[in-house]
């Protein structure tokens, strides 16, 4: 298997050498890795050109995670791709196991593994409701995003049939993927964690926004309007997105911001309907 590793990245230089180092250590060794600089000014250019020769570098104005990620698709030549998140490290056997479980699973297309958090320097463990899924996961990836991008590595024919992260989302461009590929694809696991999710930083993207339901809400409606679902997906989808509106409805109101409370409550009278 030929595996490209495309990782963005935006003023993480302190960070982005540990990342890069542990795909470099890799059991099984991609057939390239691709550092998409999404306009950089802390000096990421020159730690890749001095420290790391052998990895491509591709340079772009700040435009955000998606459009870094999606540059790397474009310009990767593997028949796979693997993400890094650059806050984020694999450890030695990743991608050596999701190759093994892909080999015995020729009809896979979509792996993803478990994954170690470490917040704040500490080691955490998630919730019941962070447990990695396997299988048909298309109800699970409605409640929350439950597939790290640092975790998957997905053939290039799943991103020509069905598209690549969507440039116009700021955050949540990851759980919008996943529901278009769990609609049409299973998700094979490997239960061992395989990475490590390092959390608590400033600069997270998820500690930007207020209500990132705004953004799953359109996820889930661009789903249900696409035709693409079929009677239990569709009714699993609208029970999510109400919940997710009354949410949304309650939060606006309690912070007095009633034309953004109007405009969820219209949803959810237009999606209350049979």
């Amino acid at each position: 298997m030929k595996i490209s590793v495309i990782i963005p990245t935006h003023n993480r230089r302190h960070l982005l050498d540990r990342a890069i180092c542990s795909v470099l250590a890799q059991t099984y060794s991609p057939c390239e890795i691709l550092v998409v600089d999404d306009g950089s000014t802390d000096g990421t250019e020159r730690l890749i050109v001095t420290d790391f020769p052998q990895v491509n570098l591709i340079q772009q104005d700040n435009c955000g995670v998606s459009t870094a990620r999606n540059k790397g698709i474009t310009q990767s030549r593997g028949d796979w791709l693997a993400f890094l998140d650059s806050d984020d490290e694999w450890l030695p056997d990743k991608l050596k196991r999701q190759v093994e479980t892909l080999s015995q699973n020729p009809d896979g297309q979509i792996i993803h593994t478990d994954e170690i958090w470490i917040r704040n320097g500490k080691r955490v463990n998630p919730g019941k409701k962070h447990r990695k899924p396997g299988g048909w996961i298309f109800s699970n990836c409605l409640l929350l995003c439950c597939v790290s991008p640092s975790s998957v590595v997905i053939s290039r024919a799943v991103f020509d049939e069905l598209g690549n992260f969507d440039e116009s989302l700021p955050v949540c461009e990851d759980y919008d993927l996943w529901l278009r590929m769990s609609t049409r694809y299973p998700f094979y696991l490997v239960e061992e964690p395989q990475i490590i999710k390092y959390g608590g930083h400033p600069d997270q993207l998820s500690r930007q926004y207020w209500g990132m339901d705004r953004f799953r809400v359109q996820s889930i409606i661009n789903r249900l309007q696409s035709g693409q679902l079929d009677s239990t997906q569709t009714r699993e989808a609208k029970k999510v997105l109400l919940d997710k509106l009354s949410i949304l409805v309650h939060g606006f109101k309690k912070r007095e911001n009633h034309a953004q409370a109007d405009y969820y409550q219209e949803l959810q009278t237009l999606w209350g309907h049979p």
